[in-house]
């Protein structure tokens, strides 16, 4: 399966953007984790289908309501990922 790591910047820490992106990776049948970084982004490295990576990446533009995304960068990720979804 590949897997994906997804950097994303805006107001996306304090907002349950961790939380809501692992509803949405468990639903897509996803698995990998999120988590907060030092500098405010949300890292999210991802393992499933292409096509649950492109959906998992369109909801992460949008977020929960409380988060305003600025920008989405996704790139290829050869990092171990979890047997299920985590918030770290």
């Amino acid at each position: 399966m590949p897997v994906a790591r997804f950097l994303v910047s805006g107001r996306v820490q304090g907002v349950f953007y961790r939380a809501s992106t692992r509803e949405q990776a468990l639903a897509l049948g996803l698995r990998g984790h999120a988590k907060n970084l030092s500098d405010g982004r949300v890292e999210v490295i991802a393992s499933g289908t292409d096509a649950a990576l492109d959906a998992l990446e369109q909801w992460l533009w949008r977020g929960p309501s409380g988060a305003r995304v600025d920008d989405v960068r996704r790139e290829h990720c050869d990092a171990p990922v979890d047997d299920a979804f985590h918030t770290r």
